[in-house]
């Protein structure tokens, strides 16, 4: 690494050394070979550093590191503060000034209230530096001559590592000595907003402009990291060229005209800052680069930022002298031996991409294009499921990209944590933030990605929160809307397994949007997929369902369960199998809950079928008023020996095959979810009394057991295996409708005395021939008895 005296440097720009173009890299024709820079890179450029009109990476843009002060592109700038009179070199005096507000209670704020993230302050100077640009530009459309020698429109950054210094400096529109003072000397005084008020109030109100800093703090964010900030600036609206001097906690300022010839800038500002020892971290040129391309990447100038670079080259090695006497003896020619080496070398490197995507007409950008910004910004690598580009015009005005990914974050879960990093909010193509609580997207819809651009979107004065309005709350329901359009997009896909993909990973945050999110339940609905009792392997829609529905089919029938296998062999589906009706399998935890949410569908109600007064629409009053009659006694004696475990006994008209089932009440919970919330109570079992609804037992009169029971109700309700035999199908109709017993080892006892009554001597042995006789040879005419097989009588419908 070579380096330049300081008597080179000045000569170099007392005699006129050429300047390469801004915008260009170094133009050579080989990065070691020292070819003179062409014609056209020979413009004035008062950043860059050339040496005698050649290119010579390694040596002519090496970055210059001294203590008492930093060389920012050829112009040497001292670190030390500017004396308070005139000294005997005549240079001018130094103006103080008293800070034209409360600046302690202030200063406080800005540092230690105001910002939440230090890192922002690049963010707010880089904005104030573009702004600046804007005015220019914007003035030389009426003034050309405002641009003349002041090179190209762009922005620079350049880091001492070693003394923690930073330097910013903008080709803009400069300041004066009172504009000093006004914009720098009085806190939350902005000259952005006095720049607009007088567009404002000019014939020129109707255009267009994208200025950035309006609240007049975003300078003073820069004592965020900095114990002293210079700002050198030179206006084209005036000769001379003054620096403004402040500190941290300091309750005055001062200003003085530059009068160094090699610190005069041709136009803009220069702010250096002399970063506090725990921050000196920020002046690394690669940490400097990163926050670049995180908040100003879509700046519209370009910002170069100086940063080492190498090249590659070969070099001669020396040889072993015992080869080479060897090479000599043998008189062979050998070629030289060659290593390839890094060269390495400082240059001015561009940062940002000034155009971005969102900006561009979408007939424009290719589908490749959204793909690689995607995984570009958001740091994956599968292409999206989806993707939608969009501007919203009226009242509210934004721009955006939004995406589905193709798959879940690993290790994340999106549903619980709400403050995703998946919306980047722009204000003017500078980043604002990505930490939101639910602002711009609801909770279940975090797993969408994109950016969001606006020009006029209201902010607090830090520009990090956002400020809950009417103006947020259109752009939400905006997104939302797109959000849905392009979900529904995937759903409609000739490719089936896209959807498929989809409702894989983010099925579960539709069903939380059925519940949080009622003004989009007919956003929502068709997007949701089941398993039902005619497609137990692929999931339907409710659409589809709504199409297979028989013609006097009026609801839509559900059955909530933990697995699909539990669903399709529960009793409450008899009736229903017989009749084809179809029912959707809630398999999932959060079904039952979405579901209940959304009530209806196209008109048509959701009917649990495992609640009381279920209505198949096939009711005949007199067959109902004459079972109702045979039976009644025997519901009433049912009731009476099960007691308070039941509200009610009725005839059921939903079973076919079964004896019985215990359904749940009509507003009370399912067996499923009371089995969830049992689940999560951790423990503490005592409120669920309190919401377990209400259990109705129904029989079902064409089974041969309540036929018996029926008899025995008549005959002998006191028999004690009658009793016994109704404990025991309270206690198997709980298991088979869902429920939970409360006494499982008591269950297994009934079982277990049931199957002794029936098995007992059903594969045994008569006691005949257990005994043993004696051995006794039959003689020829003796008869041989055969032994009498006794079946087991049966009494009461039990063996």
């Amino acid at each position: 690494m070579h380096r330049i005296s300081r008597r080179s440097l000045s000569s170099i720009f007392r005699h006129g050394a050429p300047y390469r173009n801004a915008a260009a890299p170094i133009s050579c024709s080989s990065p070691h070979s020292g070819t003179v820079v062409g014609e056209n890179d020979t413009k004035v450029r008062w950043h860059s550093v050339s040496v005698g009109g050649k290119c010579n990476p390694a040596k002519s843009t090496t970055q210059l590191n001294l203590k008492n002060g930093l060389y920012f592109g050829g112009n040497r700038y001292e670190s030390t503060a500017a004396a308070s009179s005139s000294d005997a070199t005549g240079a001018p005096p130094v103006e103080k000034y008293e800070y034209q507000a409360e600046v302690s209670r202030l200063m406080d704020l800005i540092v230690n209230s105001l910002y939440s993230n230090k890192e922002v302050f690049l963010r707010e100077l880089i904005s104030n530096a573009s702004d600046a640009l804007d005015k220019l530009r914007f003035l030389s459309v009426t003034d050309p001559d405002l641009l003349k020698g002041g090179g190209d429109l762009d922005i620079r950054i350049q880091t001492d590592t070693d003394n923690g210094i930073i330097n910013i400096t903008d080709s803009g529109i400069g300041m004066t000595r009172e504009e000093l003072v006004d914009c720098l000397g009085t806190i939350a005084q902005s000259g952005t907003s006095k720049f607009l008020k007088a567009l404002k109030d000019s014939k020129d109100a109707g255009c267009d402009n994208n200025l950035i800093g309006q609240f007049g703090v975003g300078f003073y964010s820069s004592f965020l990291v900095a114990d002293r900030v210079v700002v050198s600036t030179k206006s084209p609206k005036s000769d001379k060229q003054y620096v403004w001097q402040g500190e941290a906690n300091a309750s005055s300022y001062t200003i003085q005209e530059e009068t160094d010839p090699e610190k005069i800038l041709p136009r803009g500002t220069r702010l250096t800052l002399y970063l506090k020892r725990d921050d000196k971290g920020f002046a690394h040129p690669e940490r400097i680069q990163k926050l670049v391309k995180n908040y100003s990447q879509f700046v519209s100038f370009p910002i170069y930022t100086w940063q080492e670079k190498g090249y590659t080259k070969e070099v001669e090695v020396d040889e072993d002298p015992t080869e080479s006497k060897k090479d000599e003896e043998g008189k062979t020619e050998k070629k030289k031996k060659t290593k390839t080496v890094v060269e390495k070398y400082w240059d001015w490197d561009l940062t940002n991409e000034t155009q971005p995507i969102w900006l561009r007409n979408p007939k424009e950008v290719t589908t490749e294009d959204y793909n690689e910004f995607y995984k570009r910004t958001f740091n994956e690598y599968l292409d999206p499921l989806a993707s939608s580009h969009f501007t919203t015009e009226g009242e509210v005005e934004f721009r955006s990209i939004l995406y589905v990914p193709a798959v879940t974050p690993m290790g994340k879960d999106d549903m619980i944590n709400p403050k995703t990093k998946n919306i980047r909010l722009h204000v003017k193509r500078v980043f604002i933030s990505d930490d939101f609580d639910g602002e711009l997207f609801p909770r279940y819809l975090s797993f969408v990605k994109g950016v969001v651009d606006s020009n006029d979107l209201p902010l607090n004065v830090s520009r990090e929160i956002l400020q809950e309005s009417r103006i947020v709350r259109i752009m939400r329901k905006r997104l939302v809307r797109k959000a849905f359009d392009m979900i529904l997009g995937i759903s409609l896909s000739e490719n089936r397994e896209d959807y498929e993909k989809f409702w894989e990973n983010f099925g579960k945050h539709l069903k939380l949007g059925c519940i949080e999110d009622r003004e989009n339940h007919k956003r929502l609905a068709p997007l949701l997929r089941f398993f039902s009792s005619q497609s137990e392997d692929v999931m339907i829609s409710l659409d589809e369902y709504v199409e297979n529905m028989k013609p006097e089919q009026k609801d839509i029938y559900y059955i909530a369960a933990d697995s699909v296998t539990s669903a399709s062999k529960t009793p409450f589906l008899e009736k229903l199998l017989q009749k084809d009706l179809e029912v959707l399998y809630l398999v999932d935890p959060i079904d039952e809950v979405a579901i209940t949410n959304l009530k209806s569908y196209k008109d048509k109600n959701f009917i649990d079928i495992s609640k009381e007064d279920l209505d198949l629409g096939d009711k005949n009053e007199e067959k109902e008023k004459e079972i109702k009659q045979e039976f009644g006694q025997t519901c009433d004696w049912i009731k009476k020996r099960l007691g308070d475990k039941v509200a009610s006994v009725q005839i059921s008209n939903r079973l076919s095959t079964s004896p019985c089932v215990l359904v749940s009440g009509k507003f009370g919970w399912s067996a499923n979810m009371e089995r969830l919330m049992k689940a999560q109570t951790v423990g503490d079992t005592s409120s669920l009394e309190y919401m377990r609804g209400r259990r109705v037992f129904e029989i079902n009169p064409e089974h041969q057991i309540i036929q018996n029971l029926n008899a025995a109700s008549r005959i002998n309700p006191d028999d004690a295996d009658a009793l016994r035999a109704i404990d025991l199908l309270y206690d198997a109709a709980l298991v088979s409708s869902g429920f939970t017993p409360e006494n499982p080892a008591e269950l297994g006892g009934k079982i277990y005395e049931m199957m002794g009554l029936a098995l007992s001597g059903k594969w045994s042995t008569p006691v005949a021939e257990v005994q043993e006789a004696p051995v006794v040879l039959p003689e020829p005419t003796m008869e041989t008895l055969e032994a009498e097989v006794v079946e087991p009588v049966v009494a009461d419908n039990q063996k």
